[in-house]
């Protein structure tokens, strides 16, 4: 059975920077309020020509470039995102083409803040099962467009980005090694956006209500993320058959600071086990896992053969975790010898057809 390593890996960034003291301007709050509730600082908000699709293909070719793979070699593309651009086509599909990953199946998988961890899971396992050998994945957002700028409880919280990774099959071991999904639809009002599908199309009325706009149970949601994110941590490490002394770093979903200050007593680990840049970005849901992972491998904080634990929750309710090892891109030599095999095969596909061309006109003579 092969190993599903994570291989590749990027980000993308709107340049626009918001920061708490210019939404003090609109909003009745201060920065001394939020960073004292949140942690968060400043968050990146999309120009009108950003899309959460044009964030993804950046996001992606960085990606594609550190695993030495073209958009071709892909063979699947999950994209997680709470911010798609349309109800369909999905936004996966979008970036494919974009990319020019024409062989790849594409689709979006919708689980909130908790979508990348589940996409990635899914990409592991279609790797694992022999089905696929890369995989992108995707978490990409503009959720600055879902944010009512008067609602100063959520408009403090939001912003805009995305991250990738790519996963291929590998012989040699590591790579993703547990992963736990979890849900809990009976508090799906707690954070969704209420109009916009079918049970309550757009109409004049949902945008007077702005039902349009994200709606969020702070103090319930709080409380649950506090409750879930150390526990499913624990659960994914359990499955992997490892303990926090075996893992090198936590990476949260960054949604506020206290949150993940909870999720660290809860595993009696020290802060600075932890991947943290909610100060910079703010909430980025599906996009928050990957652009911190990507920024923690950047600054050289990630090595080889070091253990991971991706962990998150989000609307719906979901949350999970996901445990890794890090190993990088697959060795050069690995991915010449994989495409000579491609061509090999080709050619003697070629052959094959050309003998039975033969064969058949051969025995169309004799008879």
């Amino acid at each position: 059975m092969p190993y599903a390593h994570i291989t590749g890996w990027g980000m993308a960034v709107p340049d626009t920077v918001l920061t708490n003291d210019e939404l003090a301007q609109r909003v009745d709050t201060s920065d001394k309020w939020i960073r004292e509730m949140t942690g968060i600082h400043e968050r990146r908000i999309a120009r009108d020509r950003e899309y959460p699709s044009t964030l993804g293909v950046k996001a992606s070719i960085r990606a594609l470039n550190v695993a030495n793979l073209k958009p071709t070699d892909v063979d699947l593309i999950i994209c997680a995102t709470s911010s798609p651009e349309y109800i369909f086509p999905a936004t996966a599909c979008l970036i494919q083409d974009q990319l020019g990953a024409t062989k790849a199946g594409a689709f979006d998988l919708s689980a909130a803040c908790t979508g990348f961890i589940f996409a990635a899971n899914m990409a592991a396992q279609a790797i694992r099962s022999g089905s696929i050998r890369n995989a992108l994945v995707i978490g990409t957002e503009t959720l600055s467009r879902f944010v009512n700028w008067e609602d100063r409880k959520t408009c403090i919280l939001f912003g805009d980005g995305a991250g990738a990774f790519v996963l291929q099959a590998s012989e040699t071991p590591g790579g993703v090694l547990s992963a736990v999904m979890h849900s809990d639809g009976s508090g799906g009002d707690l954070l969704s956006v209420p109009a916009g599908g079918s049970r309550h199309p757009a109409s004049e009325q949902t945008l007077r209500d702005g039902r349009h706009f994200i709606h969020m149970d702070g103090r319930e949601v709080f409380r649950f993320a506090t409750r879930v994110m150390g526990h499913a941590a624990r659960e994914a490490l359990d499955l992997a058959g490892l303990t926090t002394d075996d893992v090198q770093w936590i990476i949260p979903h960054q949604a506020n600071f206290r949150i993940i200050e909870t999720a660290a007593k809860y595993l009696k680990l020290p802060l600075d086990r932890f991947v943290i840049n909610v100060d910079r970005y703010g909430n980025t849901s599906t996009a928050s896992i990957p652009i911190a992972t990507v920024e923690a491998q950047e600054k050289g904080m990630l090595k080889n053969g070091d253990r991971i634990v991706l962990v998150g929750f989000g609307g719906g309710l979901t949350w999970g975790a996901l445990v890794a090892e890090w190993t990088g891109p697959l060795p050069l030599e690995r991915l010449v010898h994989a495409e000579r095999y491609r061509t090999w095969a080709r050619l003697r596909s070629i052959l094959l057809r050309i003998m039975r061309f033969f064969e058949g006109l051969i025995w169309g003579r004799n008879s």
